[in-house]
């Protein structure tokens, strides 16, 4: 395929795009022109929730394929400063390794510029940066702003499990005062979220999140594992409380999957965590923003 190049404007700033007409989802016939226009038209909602997060990215450079041949997949951390557009924000974070440089899905264009590089599926950690920064992309780390909750089924379990599950998360939120929002995977499970207000830090947020895990684990021994050992997980649901952790992320909220289909981590009402709940689709994604709006945003910190 040529490598037909062309400049788009967005927001003011001039993004490079190409192969517009790549199919990145062969069994929809969705192009990388297709998933360029949702990332910009979920950038309302999107962006309030991902601002200021460092972004991994996972990218399907020619599309996810078909399950004879999937796509291959990388996972991006690190940016070279020279390689990324002046409008994307970036920040450092220092590993064990070494440090790397994250863009911030802080405006439209860069979400264009993302898309543009495949990055099928964007992953945020629960904590944001600090908005000031100095001349070296340096910024302070704040605690996080809210606690998730990955409901993960093991072979044998499915959606059904995990709609039980994420129930009884919700009443205990509840009884922590802690307002919550389920998110539908767009994989296999459902994502709780619940709003923090800052006075937590990663360490303390994540023990929460643990002692829930725990307590259900308890209380209903046939349904949940707090464990990570797989071979425990039979019929079961994994509940996942550590993507707490301050070097955890989870997918964002609106973005794509590199699933076999488009679908979407989508941001439910507690009123459709019940026995008929699926997955969604980008299209359906979009009406639903169109109708209902932005679902998660109880959660976005004042």
């Amino acid at each position: 395929m040529a490598n037909q190049r062309t400049a788009v404007e967005v927001d003011g700033f001039r993004v490079e795009v190409t192969n517009l007409d790549k199919v990145m989802y062969p069994a929809t016939g969705l192009t990388k022109g297709d998933v360029i226009a949702y990332y910009q038209a979920v950038a309302p909602v999107l962006i309030p929730h991902a601002r200021n997060r460092p972004v991994t990215r996972k990218r399907w450079v020619h599309g996810v394929g078909t399950p004879e041949h999937p796509g291959q997949v990388f996972f991006h951390k690190n940016v070279e400063a020279k390689h990324a557009p002046a409008f994307v924000e970036l920040r450092e974070i220092v590993h064990r390794e070494g440090t790397n440089l994250y863009p911030l899905a802080n405006n439209t264009a860069t979400l264009v510029w993302l898309a543009q590089l495949a990055a099928l599926e964007l992953h945020t950690p629960q904590w944001r940066f600090a908005e000031t920064v100095d001349a070296d992309r340096h910024a302070d780390q704040l605690p996080p702003d809210r606690l998730v909750l990955d409901l993960d089924p093991g072979e044998g379990a499915g959606l059904p499990e995990c709609v039980r599950v994420a129930l009884l998360i919700k009443e205990v939120l509840d009884g922590m005062d802690l307002v919550s929002v389920p998110v539908t995977s767009g994989s296999k499970g459902i994502h709780v979220y619940a709003g923090m207000d800052g006075g937590l830090t990663t360490e303390q947020t994540s023990d929460i999140a643990r002692q829930l895990a725990q307590l259900l684990e308890q209380q209903h021994p046939d349904l949940v594992v707090s464990a990570m050992r797989k071979d425990l997980r039979g019929g079961k649901v994994f509940l996942d409380w550590s993507q707490n952790n301050q070097n955890k992320t989870t997918v964002a909220p609106y973005s794509l999957r590199g699933r076999q289909h488009p679908t979407v981590a989508a941001p439910r009402s507690w009123d459709e965590i019940d026995a008929d709940l699926r997955q969604l689709e980008f299209d359906e994604v979009l009406e639903r923003i169109a109708t209902h709006g932005d679902l998660l945003a109880p959660l976005l910190p004042d």
